[in-house]
């Protein structure tokens, strides 16, 4: 479910290499890669998915899924893999805390708006439906269409102050989306990754300031250069993301679990890996007319 946008495609790249026969259903707005089946329709209703009734499959992977409505349209559909549903969860779902790092059995915020997810991987524990669940952080690398480091990247390129919440030691937590993609499949390899949640990011958090200058250092530049502008975040919901693409309070999780059991390692520290969103991705593609409007309410320019 997904496949030719960012999480998808070094996914579809690792599972082709490895010699899976892949069918990929999408709304048919990027172009599959050659040897895959391409089937295109609109999960967002029943008629939409006529494509995949009756199809059966081993694994399905869903990056795509929000509610947990649409997994359970999905099976209907398809009915349960042979072997493993693989999900893509997110770390948003865990409830505040005053414990850090979360792990996976860190409380659910009822509230979050991606509960969907932990609903969805609740009802494939119920249903007893294999599955590996996965729940990253922030995401980012080439092809990351939410403004994650592209953010940072704008204003940086274009010397602009950067607003930061207080004093910049709020701690975050990012991952490589080519990570991610390695740990997805190589939990379809191990047994013990069946009815298993994992954390997936990168192995350390880090301070929005060291955030702001390991992005200035991919982007070739002195993060003592770098203008910071401090806003205040008291009026301002801790787990908004508009002005500010982060959440505005801490937000990093203990990937142990994940490490130890699919013997998986990150690849990409933030330094490289940021350095390689912004070479092949953001030097590629510059963003056109960048928008610093929401900056104003921040920090006044």
């Amino acid at each position: 479910m997904g496949g030719t946008r960012f999480v998808g495609k070094p996914l579809v790249a690792r599972l082709q290499a490895q010699g899976h026969a892949l069918t990929l259903f999408t709304r048919g707005f990027l172009a599959a890669p050659d040897g895959v089946e391409h089937l295109i329709g609109d999960r967002t209703t029943s008629e939409g998915m006529n494509s995949l009734h009756g199809r059966s499959f081993d694994v399905i992977v869903d990056s795509s899924g929000r509610k947990l409505e649409d997994t359970q349209q999905l099976i209907t559909h398809t009915g349960a893999p042979n072997h493993r549903f693989v999900y893509v969860s997110s770390a948003g779902v865990y409830a505040a805390s005053e414990q850090w790092p979360l792990d996976e059995e860190s409380s659910i915020d009822p509230a979050s708006r991606h509960l969907g997810k932990a609903q969805t991987e609740s009802w494939l524990s119920q249903q007893g439906i294999p599955f590996t669940s996965f729940r990253p952080t922030y995401i980012y690398g080439p092809g990351n269409y939410n403004p994650i480091e592209r953010w940072f990247f704008d204003r940086i390129v274009h010397d602009r102050p950067i607003p930061i919440p207080g004093d910049g030691t709020t701690i975050t937590q990012l991952g490589h989306v080519v990570d991610l993609a390695e740990a997805m499949t190589r939990s379809l390899e191990v047994e013990t990754a069946t009815n298993r949640i994992y954390n997936c990011s990168g192995k350390l958090g880090i301070t929005f300031k060291g955030l702001i200058s390991s992005a200035a250092r991919a982007c070739g530049r002195d993060p003592q250069s770098v203008e910071l502008c401090s806003f205040d975040i008291s009026a301002l919901d801790p787990k908004a993301r508009k002005a500010f693409p982060l959440r505005l309070s801490h937000f990093f999780t203990d990937i142990t679990r994940v490490q130890r059991e699919l013997a998986w390692q990150p690849r990409f520290d933030l330094e490289t890996g940021l350095m390689d969103s912004y070479s092949n991705d953001y030097l590629i593609k510059p963003t056109a007319e960048p928008d610093f409007s929401g900056d104003k309410a921040l920090i006044g320019v």
